[in-house]
């Protein structure tokens, strides 16, 4: 009875010092490795292809392919349209804006030349 006791008291004095932040540390934008394929693409397929892919493209463009996007890449509308910036339209329509980790991951692509890797 005695230990029962015992092992159950350490157990809870075990986890008085825990740090809710190192237990469970805040997710972390990774901007270091970030490509067109595992970063971008994710992106794109997730916010902008229900209209800027396929055939039936709601949006005056496709963005399906790394040649459509280099594109918007370059002409300086992939950046403008991402961030909100004045003279751009906002994107994605009609939602809110990308997280800004996201925001982060496209800039950076972009400061990068935007590689097909």
């Amino acid at each position: 009875m005695v230990i029962g006791f015992m092992i159950i008291a350490y157990s809870f004095m075990g986890c008085k010092n825990d740090k809710a932040e190192l237990l469970y540390p805040p997710d972390v934008c990774d901007t270091i490795n970030v490509t067109y394929s595992s970063s971008i693409l994710p992106i794109l397929r997730d916010n902008c292809y229900r209209c800027h892919a396929g055939s039936s493209t709601v949006g005056p463009f496709n963005l399906d392919s790394y040649n459509d996007v280099a594109i918007r890449a370059a002409s300086g509308e992939l950046r403008g349209a991402v961030n909100h910036l004045s003279g751009f339209v906002p994107m994605p329509k009609d939602a809110g804006k990308l997280s800004d980790c996201n925001v982060a991951k496209i800039n950076k692509w972009l400061d990068d030349g935007f590689p097909n890797n």
